[in-house]
């Protein structure tokens, strides 16, 4: 994905909350996890309309300093290590990249990926399989967009959260059913489009 070329259009990060129901189990003290690009916003609301009465999105996790993507990636990446310590630095990096994206294409530092599930009206969280943020490991596999080894009710859920996002515009990481992206490179490369529109981004 590094080959995708860049064209930052400029876009300013707009903040989720008071416009989605935002979640603050990741919140850190300068609000950036609850910030996205606008463009991105505008289509979750979008999102948000095509979903059934009664259900609504609720946001985990939006924008991402680069230390903090750094240090997400390293943690896990040391959690691997000691888990199979065999793997070379390589196949460590690789490993580590199916779940935490490297610093130099994550799209959570551009403001350009979501991490987000479905609530009902109330707030209670929808069954979805696995948490939010569950890595391959601890879920045996079932974090994977389409793991066949989740509940009927799971199984909806996440069909009816993709059916809405899709349809917004938004591409799903497969190994992460919770995370969604537009304009970053991964979205550039699943829908065939020449540049990404996202680059990575400071919090003013």
């Amino acid at each position: 994905m590094t080959s995708i070329p860049v064209e930052d259009n400029g876009e300013p990060l707009a903040d989720v909350r008071g416009v989605l129901a935002v979640d603050g189990r990741l919140a850190d003290p300068g609000g950036a996890y609850a910030h996205l690009r606008e463009s991105l916003l505008a289509r979750l609301v979008k999102a948000q309309r095509k979903l059934p009465y009664g259900y609504r999105l609720l946001v985990v996790e939006g924008y991402r300093p680069p230390a903090l993507q750094r240090q997400y990636f390293e943690g896990y990446k040391d959690e691997l290590r000691g888990a199979f310590p065999e793997m070379s630095p390589e196949e460590l990096h690789v490993a580590a990249s199916r779940y935490v994206s490297p610093i130099e294409v994550a799209p959570h530092t551009a403001g350009a990926a979501v991490d987000l599930t479905l609530a009902t009206e109330a707030g209670v969280e929808l069954d979805m399989g696995t948490p939010v943020n569950a890595n391959p490991e601890e879920s045996d596999g079932a974090c994977y967009t389409a793991a066949p080894n989740i509940s009927a009710d799971a199984r909806a859920h996440r069909k009816i959260l993709g059916a809405a996002l899709e349809a917004a515009g938004l591409v799903n990481y497969p190994t992460e059913w919770w995370h969604w992206s537009y304009g970053d490179r991964y979205w550039a490369m699943t829908t065939n489009t020449r540049t990404a529109i996202y680059g990575p981004r400071t919090l003013p």
